[in-house]
């Protein structure tokens, strides 16, 4: 790498030269099944022809994603964004040697868009990069970025941090960002962003764009979130993150004043579970979360993130303003408990549910799916499989079945019981974004 400052105005490329061994194209497959013909879809054509003389036997199309990966152990385990491997029946990842090897999906995490994969039949140590501390960073430094935007090979680019802690960007869960003008284009997501020192301070995520291509505006997962989630697969475990049990409003500048605020800043609590980990440290409605272990916050995504990187066990020192003065008090980080347990149940019967997987609410699976309805107890709909019958009458991914034929829906087991039992007509209530919806199908 460049020694001086005078070295580092000519070249980049010792620098690259060390560091590009370490990032990877990562191929994702998927098989799907689809009709011949479009017209088995309608209904008129399917009543009157029934299918004869209609080319309806299915056929297999395979669906293929692009994009990049960071090797960060020389074991082979490999990062990647969730979004080029979501979904796929076959991964492959291609080396900056040109060798292409398979690669088994060890954890993937839809929240924070993060998925790590392993390497098959290497035979050897592989080169990879050790994380640096992102918390480190500051406006202005330099940072490259390396990827294989639109499939062409792998490609640098410099730029600088041009912002830190972006949580308006909407690529994840978890919005903690950090924003470079380096710049990134589509391929280049799941790719490296270093620093001088040749370590990885985040992972390539998304672009603000309006023609598809890169305006300066590009945005990387902080590699101390990173870090979390391949501490996770390496261990063999999901990633598990603190509870918190508590809901969060964002303070705008008129609500800054009426709290006597210089700008607005914080969280303001809305909502605490009880018996929760936010309710046992004494958080309540009205309080202003405005630090974690003395980092302040902006809002409810930098919170978050401030816990999500701690991790679970121990505690954590929140900074509340609360009634006009500054108190501290002390949350237990610990996992959303499973209760009651999830009870994965696929739905088969011949119904409008049929097809699609639903687990029974709680704490954990609230905090794993994202869920930002009201409810704390019913089944939420996990999955719905393409083409299936629940899918046609336009269930969706987290909708929460409340209520089917006047029968409060409150287990997976009761959902699957009224769905084989069989009707003519079906009246269901449904939970989605907060509001409920009611439908009749069939009859």
């Amino acid at each position: 790498m460049p020694q001086t400052e005078a070295q580092l105005r000519y070249s980049f490329a010792p620098l690259v030269k060390r560091v590009s061994p370490a990032v990877v194209n990562v191929y994702a497959s998927r098989v799907v099944q689809q009709r011949r013909s479009p017209f088995m879809d309608d209904p008129f054509f399917r009543q009157f022809f029934g299918g004869g003389g209609l080319d309806t036997a299915p056929r297999t199309r395979v669906q293929q994603s692009l994009g990049s990966g960071v090797i960060v152990d020389p074991s082979g385990v490999v990062v990647t964004n969730y979004h080029v491997i979501a979904n796929a029946d076959e991964v492959k990842v291609a080396l900056s040697d040109r060798r292409e090897l398979s690669a088994d999906i060890i954890l993937k995490d839809e929240r924070m868009d993060l998925a790590v994969l392993r390497l098959k039949d290497g035979g050897k140590e592989f080169p990879s990069l050790d994380f640096a501390d992102s918390d480190a960073l500051a406006v202005g430094d330099l940072v490259l970025a390396l990827g294989d935007p639109f499939g062409v090979g792998q490609t640098v680019t410099s730029g600088i941090v041009s912002a830190l802690a972006r949580t308006q960007v909407g690529a994840s869960d978890y919005q903690f960002f950090i924003q470079t003008d380096a710049a990134i284009n589509p391929g280049n997501s799941g790719g490296a962003l270093v620093d001088m020192d040749g370590h990885l301070v985040g992972i390539n995520s998304a672009i603000y764009s309006r023609s598809g291509g890169s305006i300066g505006i590009g945005f990387a997962i902080p590699s101390n979130m990173v870090r979390v989630v391949v501490k996770s697969a390496m261990s063999g475990s999901k990633v598990l993150l603190p509870w918190v049990g508590a809901d969060f409003q964002q303070v705008t500048a008129e609500l800054a004043e009426g709290l006597g605020l210089d700008r607005p800043r914080g969280a303001l609590v809305t909502n605490v579970t009880p018996a929760g980990p936010a309710a046992g440290a004494g958080l309540a409605v009205g309080d202003l979360v405005v630090s974690v272990d003395g980092i302040d916050i902006d809002d409810s995504n930098a919170l978050n993130y401030r816990l999500a990187t701690k991790g679970v066990g121990g505690n954590a020192t929140l900074g509340i303003i609360r009634s006009g003065k500054e108190q501290s008090l002390s949350m237990a980080l610990i996992a959303a408990p499973e209760t009651p347990a999830r009870e994965e149940t696929a739905i088969t019967a011949d119904s409008p549910f049929a097809g699609m997987m639903v687990v029974n609410l709680s704490p954990a699976v609230i905090d794993e799916m994202g869920y930002k309805g009201r409810r704390t107890d019913g089944v939420l709909v996990e999955t719905i499989i393409d083409g299936s019958a629940a899918q046609a009458v336009g269930f969706r991914q987290g909708d929460v079945i409340v209520e089917v034929n006047n029968v409060a829906i409150d287990s997976t087991r009761r959902l699957a019981g009224i769905a084989s039992g069989g009707a003519d007509t079906w009246r269901v209530t449904i939970e989605r974004g907060g509001k409920l919806i009611r439908t009749r199908l069939g009859g």
